[in-house]
């Protein structure tokens, strides 16, 4: 018998497809609307670099006395620090003023673009700083660093826009 192969994927580039959203207020993390998301504001023409946005599982030994091996079982689900950082502009007219600190939210991440029926991420975050990214030799950038607040709904269906 020969095992079913996995489904091959349709590879893609992320620049010019990944759709970033700052969301300020979602009622249902794990089925925004497509109003909630249309209040949002896209970020991804000004994100230059990003960081973390990912979560990962602990595991936790299940020793027994009657084997030396020791099993585990899934613990805790934590998110990485993530940050996104986005150029500056001279006048100050940039993310300074959308993503202040402490600022509550939700960050949406449309890996495949925002696709109705493709999925999404949405992380529950809450702003922790805006810093300045001060180099000698590269445009201006601000990082602004997020705190998860809550566990992310991955894989959430994207919905259609009304009357579509």
């Amino acid at each position: 018998m020969v095992a079913t192969p996995i489904n091959p994927s349709v590879r893609y580039y992320r620049r010019g497809t990944t759709t970033v959203l700052w969301v300020p207020t979602i009622a249902n993390k794990k089925a925004p609307t497509r109003a909630e998301l249309d209040a949002g504001t896209a970020l991804e023409g000004e994100t230059g670099a990003m960081s973390g946005w990912q979560t990962t599982s602990a595991t936790v030994p299940t020793a027994a006395l009657g084997s030396r091996y020791t099993p585990t079982v899934p613990g805790e689900i934590t998110a990485a620090d993530s940050s996104l950082t986005f150029w500056a502009s001279k006048d100050g007219d940039d993310v300074r003023s959308l993503l202040v600190r402490e600022a509550r939210g939700f960050i949406v991440w449309m890996d495949e673009g925002d696709e109705p029926e493709q999925t999404m991420d949405v992380y529950p975050v809450q702003v922790t700083t805006q810093a300045k990214v001060r180099e000698m030799d590269a445009a201006a950038q601000i990082m602004a660093q997020f705190s998860i607040t809550s566990e992310p709904a991955e894989n959430v269906t994207i919905p259609v826009a009304a009357g579509g």
